[in-house]
């Protein structure tokens, strides 16, 4: 089997994935209440997951503000150690798919430390942060920020993030697409040159045109 970093982008099976929480931080007794995931490979949805998820408590009246999500929605969700065994058999082997996210240490921080509390083994998979590859690509003369919903309307993206969590993939996949796209302008063509790509606090300018 070939080894993924050595994998053409065009090739790469990319599993972007977004999630709403009851909170800022796991470690504050934060849980998820929403996963969405779309699979896609070469410019193609391959499928898409979205589930609810029931965080054992009520949610705060600001995270329902945030998101529309309410107690109510949540009152027949699964809870996460019912999900996490499809969610992972949905996202397929860490030696064949990618995990990206728009900020994943956050995303990451969440689900790793559900598999922990609930006796699952963390699949090793490699991560792909669209934010910091963002924040690579693109000169500061063109977005103000690196925020999902700047980004998404910079590279016109089909869905507009909302704080839900199939949406939101939905949208990250546009913006993946559209680093994918600026990252080729730079002779990065595989995931592991797209992976070390240089994340700079001055971002690159952007290649000349030929």
């Amino acid at each position: 089997m070939q080894n993924i970093g050595e994998t053409r982008l065009s090739e790469t099976t990319f599993a972007v994935i977004d999630l709403e929480t009851s909170g800022g931080s796991p470690k504050s007794g934060a849980g998820i209440t929403e996963i969405g995931v779309v699979k896609v490979r070469g410019g193609v949805v391959l499928g898409t997951f979205q589930s609810f998820v029931d965080p054992g408590h009520s949610l705060p009246p600001f995270i329902t503000q945030l998101t529309g999500i309410t107690d109510e929605m949540l009152l027949s969700a699964p809870f996460i150690d019912e999900v996490l065994p499809t969610l992972f058999a949905f996202l397929g082997s860490p030696d064949e798919t990618v995990l990206v996210a728009h900020n994943s240490p956050f995303d990451m921080s969440f689900l790793k430390a559900a598999a922990l509390a609930h006796g699952f083994p963390w699949p090793n998979y490699l991560t792909v942060d669209t934010a910091r590859l963002a924040r690579s690509v693109l000169d500061r003369d063109e977005v103000a920020n690196c925020r999902l919903g700047t980004l998404a309307e910079f590279f016109n993206a089909q869905t507009s993030p909302n704080h839900r969590a199939l949406d939101d993939a939905l949208a990250t996949v546009d913006v993946l697409h559209g680093i994918i796209e600026r990252l080729a302008g730079h002779k990065v063509g595989t995931f592991e040159e797209m992976r070390n790509f240089p994340s700079k606090k001055r971002r690159v300018k952007r290649p000349i045109s030929e």
